[in-house]
């Protein structure tokens, strides 16, 4: 197969992940995200880069939001919220922290393959999406991707999503948001 033909199999996959993604869900975790004071946002890997990618654009709306583990992230209280990006939702040290911040008083939620995870277990949001594990060993959705490309992609897509439907219920356009965009590049 040619790149190109790739990408129009990538593309086509991702389109049909929306079919499986809850309204519900989503906007149950667009509420709670503007009704918490603080959003911390985690995630390893290819799914924390996701993650980086939808704190920048909270700070656009001017949401104070943080990533997990960067020297500039505030600390997690009581009713702050944890979203915590994670295909497997297993990882080590992504439950350690899921579990700190429900000891501190923090809500968590989860954007899962497995909502029956440990992650999934302590978060009090679920938003399930579709793809398959980095093993591929979990997950039904069939893809030619390799490891969690699919998974991670939806995410990212999925976190625009959120972003759209936060600049609905706000009245925010990109120009206003723009005034918040980094002037020292």
């Amino acid at each position: 197969m040619k790149t190109t033909e790739y990408l129009a199999e990538i593309i086509r996959e991702l389109s049909q992940t929306g079919d499986f993604i809850s309204d519900i869900e989503a906007e149950k975790l667009v509420n709670q995200i503007l009704e918490s004071k603080k959003i911390f946002v985690a995630g390893a890997g290819r799914s924390g880069f996701m993650g980086k990618s939808f704190v920048m654009r909270m700070m656009h709306m001017g949401i104070d939001a943080y990533v997990v583990g960067e020297t500039v992230t505030a600390n997690l209280e009581k009713d702050d919220l944890l979203i915590i990006g994670s295909g497997s939702g297993e990882t080590k040290t992504l439950v350690a922290i899921a579990e700190k911040a429900k000891n501190l008083g923090g809500k968590v939620a989860v954007i899962t393959i497995s909502p029956e995870s440990t992650i999934g277990q302590l978060a009090d949001l679920i938003v399930t999406l579709p793809g398959v594990t980095k093993d591929q060993s979990a997950g039904d959705y069939k893809t030619i991707q390799p490891m969690g490309s699919l998974f991670e992609q939806t995410m990212l897509l999925f976190y625009d999503a959120l972003i759209l439907r936060f600049m609905e219920k706000k009245g925010l356009d990109s120009n206003k948001m723009y005034g918040k965009h980094a002037n020292l590049e």
